[in-house]
């Protein structure tokens, strides 16, 4: 085994133990807390905050290079209570330069309080949440978020706290938040120890009960069967279209660096580690630091989507042939003298790419892969991030050992440039999915959908020709010849150029509003088509009750139209954007309500509107028995009326955006991140259906758990 490799290993071995068992660092911080009167009706609500040893909190103004998470204390709506002024830290502050950070940063050692001034009237219940991270020398806890709440006590001297950790330190998990946390708070116990707070003097303070969220026990899942299930995950993962682009690059980097097949293998092994440690490093440092929502913002973020756009294009344009793209020479000299690094760098660097364009495909999968690890106890977290990468890398790997046989193929004639020509093509393709969702999101307008599909034709019809050598490009050989010295196309090409043509023709009813089923996934949504033919159809209106017509959506209908599937469009369905909006419709047309959380960019949100609700079966009962309420958790460019804002009682955060909004109540109130995935409320939004329903473009099981659901509300609403 060579060093490189040897190295890699090494690491990946260390890195795996290290995720495995660091975990079980737990967080012994003390937090208390503490009404204290001042004068009449206005009390100090003091968060009293105890570090152990070598631990620090960043203060609210960390300073720093702007990375380091500062705490945040905020207290819950409420009539009788009115804050005064913000919450302020009292403590000794220290500022200092640690290695790593650019920047002096303001933390605290020992302890600090946190004191909001608030007048209250009579004895209501106070609650909030805190959310901090705290850190040593050489690491940071993951961020938490707890719930508090504070009863004005009838004897302060007598009143009780309850500690925020339990008699072994372990930091009590909240039942809201963290189990979305869970991936990286797993196992840590729940229950509190009531004490009495005093000052160093031995002066009892006025101390009010605090009670914390008691997180439910839960059966730790088999790490085999996680494993299994991550693996599984990563091999799904290769079929998405980011991911699946990738393999024409692949071909053509071993294509230029395996001679034989013996290095070809030896390069597909350090390819495959390469994919494993990057993915589970990132992938668990993301997890971690922002928890399992990073991924997914990460996916529907239109500069990271412009990024790859451009590389797809860089990429696409290489395979043409107008230039080729090597690592910088400066890079290749310094490589070549560190022991034969030199080959495994370029490979790491290959790894890399993929694994950063992947995220925009891979991260809704990822997603809710963390959540589930977070079942896996303190190892599910390196475990399942270990089982993707693996199922993720494997292909690549099996697929990375043939460039040795290509590249002997190749000296026999000019073929292999036609297929890198024809790869080409395809980059360019692809790469117009992610100039799509960058559009979408922006709401540029650039890309509408019969322009996307017009483009898309453009090239299938110009690499069938290609294909047919009706054009070749300046470094292009000589075309083949048969026996009688005539040019001739390839059985090989022949097919390839039929199945070019016969998808320019599919594409074509596209523009004039053709649904393209098969491709609802990739191309934009057909709100953003000024031209329909058919587009609502009086039949369906005919089937609309008088209470349908009078009881209709308002609430960022206007900013929100373009993105309607289909079934909206042309079958005459209704959608809402806003939760309360919809939950409102329903209490008054009495029909269960339809949470589709939904993403402008999720390629799997348009697979099964137009698989699954375009079926006559499935958008009737929509369509009649349902509220649907389309919630886009990327609708980050839309703001929410000012009355609609709010403070997340989850995360503290506060909700400014559409995309927020509906983020905020799937993530926290519903347990899921990603998208699609629906789930069934009534007026109240009490769940009608236990589980919700993901990505599973099935008819008939849509269909009886359509049905399942209006059973269900017929017999909780005579």
């Amino acid at each position: 085994m060579s060093k490189a490799l040897r190295a890699v290993v090494a690491i990946l071995l260390s890195l795996c133990y290290t995720m495995g068992h660091a975990q079980i660092v737990s967080d012994d911080s003390k937090w208390t807390f503490e009404a204290k009167k001042k004068s009449g009706n206005e009390y100090e609500l003091i968060v009293h905050l105890k570090l152990p040893p070598k631990w620090h909190i960043y203060s609210f103004k960390p300073g720093g290079d702007g990375m380091e998470i500062a705490p945040v204390i905020a207290f819950d709506n409420n009539a009788n209570i009115k804050l005064n002024g913000p919450v302020k830290e009292h403590g000794k502050l220290i500022t200092e330069v640690m290695d790593g950070i650019d920047g002096a940063v303001n933390m605290y050692k020992g302890k600090v309080d946190y004191v909001q001034v608030a007048t209250i009237i009579g004895k209501p219940k106070i609650t909030g949440t805190y959310k901090y991270q705290i850190c040593n020398e050489s690491m940071c806890l993951p961020p938490a978020t707890k719930h508090f709440t504070i009863k004005i006590a009838d004897d302060p001297a007598k009143a009780d706290v309850n500690s925020a950790t339990n008699s072994e330190g372990h930091a009590a998990v909240n039942d809201s938040v963290n189990k979305v946390n869970a991936a990286t708070h797993a196992g840590m116990g729940a229950d509190s120890a009531k004490i009495t707070q005093t000052d160093s003097d031995a002066t009892p303070k006025t101390v009010a009960a605090v009670q914390l969220a008691k997180a439910p026990e839960k059966k730790e899942m088999p790490l085999w069967l996680l494993f299994l299930i991550s693996l599984g995950a990563g091999i799904a993962a290769l079929v998405t279209p980011c991911v699946y682009s990738m393999i024409p690059i692949t071909v053509s980097f071993f294509t230029k660096r395996s001679k034989t097949r013996r290095e070809g293998i030896i390069n597909a092994v350090y390819y495959a580690l390469s994919i494993i440690l990057i993915f589970t490093v990132l992938g668990v440092i993301l997890s971690l630091a922002f928890g399992p929502t990073a991924l997914y913002k990460l996916s529907t973020n239109w500069i990271a989507n412009l990024f790859f756009f451009a590389m797809f294009v860089v990429f696409g344009i290489s395979f043409l042939g107008a230039f080729e793209i090597t690592l910088p020479s400066s890079w290749t000299n310094k490589t070549d003298s560190k022991a034969g690094l030199g080959s495994f760098s370029g490979i790491f660097f290959m790894a890399l790419t993929l694994v950063i364009v992947s995220f925009s495909c891979t991260g809704p999968i990822v997603g809710p892969l963390v959540v589930v690890a977070g079942n896996g106890g303190i190892a599910g977290p390196a475990v399942g991030m270990f089982g993707f990468s693996l199922g993720l890398a494997l292909p690549f790997a099996l697929f990375a050992v043939f460039p040795g046989m290509l590249n002997k193929m190749a000296t026999s004639g000019g073929w292999l440039n036609q297929v890198k020509v024809t790869l080409g093509f395809i980059e360019l393709a692809f790469a117009l999915k992610f100039l799509s969702n960058a559009d979408l999101v922006k709401h540029w307008r650039l890309l509408d959908r019969e322009i996307f599909i017009a483009i898309w034709i453009v090239i299938s019809v110009m690499l069938g020709a290609y294909l047919l050598g009706k054009f070749k490009l300046s470094h292009d050989d000589e075309p083949a010849k048969n026996v009688y010295g005539q040019e001739y196309v390839s059985i090989v090409k022949l097919f390839l150029a039929i199945i070019s043509f016969t998808f320019a023709v599919y594409l074509l009813p596209g523009m004039w509003g053709a649904p393209l089923s098969g491709l609802g996934q990739f191309i934009p949504p057909m709100g953003t088509q000024d031209f329909v033919i058919g587009e609502g159809s009086s039949e369906n209106a005919a089937t609309m009750t008088t209470a349908d017509k009078e009881v209709k959506p308002i609430k960022y209908v206007a900013e929100m139209k373009i993105y309607e599937p289909n079934a909206v469009r042309k079958l005459g369905l209704v959608t809402y954007f806003d939760y309360d909006e919809a939950l409102a419709a329903s209490k008054k047309l009495k029909k269960p309500v339809l949470l589709d959380f939904t993403g402008i960019t999720c390629a799997n949100c348009r697979k099964m509107e137009s698989q699954v609700w375009a079926q006559p079966e499935v958008i009737r009962r929509l369509r009649e028995d349902f509220i649907v309420a389309s919630l886009f958790c990327d609708a980050t460019q839309v703001d929410l009326l000012p009355q609609d804002q709010y403070i997340s009682k989850y995360t503290s955060n506060k909700i400014t955006t559409l995309g927020d909004k509906s983020l905020d109540i799937q993530t926290n109130q519903f347990k899921a991140n990603s998208q699609p995935f629906y789930f069934f409320v009534d007026e109240s939004g009490n769940k009608l259906e236990d589980d919700g329903y993901g990505y599973k473009p099935d008819v008939q099981k849509f269909v009886d758990l359509l049905e399942r659901v209006k059973a269900k509300y017929k017999a909780t609403h005579p």
